[in-house]
């Protein structure tokens, strides 16, 4: 079974809204249920479990019937960390996943997730355990302490940007966030991070620069922009 745990217990404070970012809406339609539908399309997507902001949840429920997203079976409690609301969902799903199960982590704010980086996010995990959106960084990579100067370059073949999603065996997902609570570990951005920090290998899977993280005003215009956005019929595919 292939569960979908979409994160959506953030409140958005970098976009300044009175709503949360999230559930702002687009053309008509909250960003929240974009990204659901990217799930609830995947054939090969079972279920959704959303971790939600509390008292949002009977809010979601109306959204999901409205826009017809009957995957979406679970909606729990969000935490006030993306890592707790992580655990939260580890731990939700206890009684319903066996340890070879596949969890699909991402971001209820990444509504341009495309349905191939889904699928290599699901065979990846499959394959190596771990199936991580991520790409190569094309930029120049300056390290720095204050962010005003830096001293030393990083070589960017030597880095990977890390998307959402990111799939997990579930054997694997639960242990590790059980590992880092007992270990005190409270502050990681990501499931990813807690598995590094645990002396655990990732595997990469594909990731876009479409796959836009709406954090900011701006990215919500360049999410506008890109939704209606149609490639030239001229250009090659990739």
């Amino acid at each position: 079974m292939n569960i979908a745990l979409i994160m959506a217990g953030g409140v958005g404070e970098r976009t300044h809204q009175d709503i949360p970012k999230q559930f702002l809406n687009v053309f008509d339609k909250p960003i929240i249920i974009y990204t659901l539908e990217a799930f609830q399309s995947h054939p090969d997507v079972d279920a959704i479990m959303v971790p939600c902001l509390s008292g949002w949840e009977e809010i979601l429920w109306a959204y999901a019937k409205q826009f017809n997203i009957t995957k979406l079976k679970w909606i729990i409690n969000g935490g006030a960390t993306g890592q707790e609301t992580a655990r939260n969902g580890a731990l939700a799903l206890k009684e319903i996943c066996t340890e070879n199960d596949i969890i699909i982590q991402h971001d209820a704010i990444r509504p341009m997730v495309s349905l191939d980086i889904i699928s290599d996010c699901i065979v990846k995990a499959k394959t190596y355990g771990t199936g991580l959106a991520a790409m190569r960084c094309q930029e120049t990579i300056v390290r720095s302490i204050d962010g005003i100067k830096g001293n030393s370059s990083i070589n960017r073949w030597e880095i990977m940007r890390v998307q959402t999603p990111q799939a997990y065996r579930y054997g694997k997902f639960l242990w590790v966030h059980e590992e880092a609570f007992s270990r005190g570990i409270t502050d990681a951005v990501y499931t990813n991070t807690i598995m590094t920090d645990l002396g655990e290998e990732v595997f990469f899977s594909l990731g876009s620069d479409k796959n836009l993280k709406i954090t900011t005003l701006e990215d919500l215009d360049m999410f506008k922009a890109l939704y209606k956005t149609e490639r030239d019929a001229w250009l090659k595919s990739v």
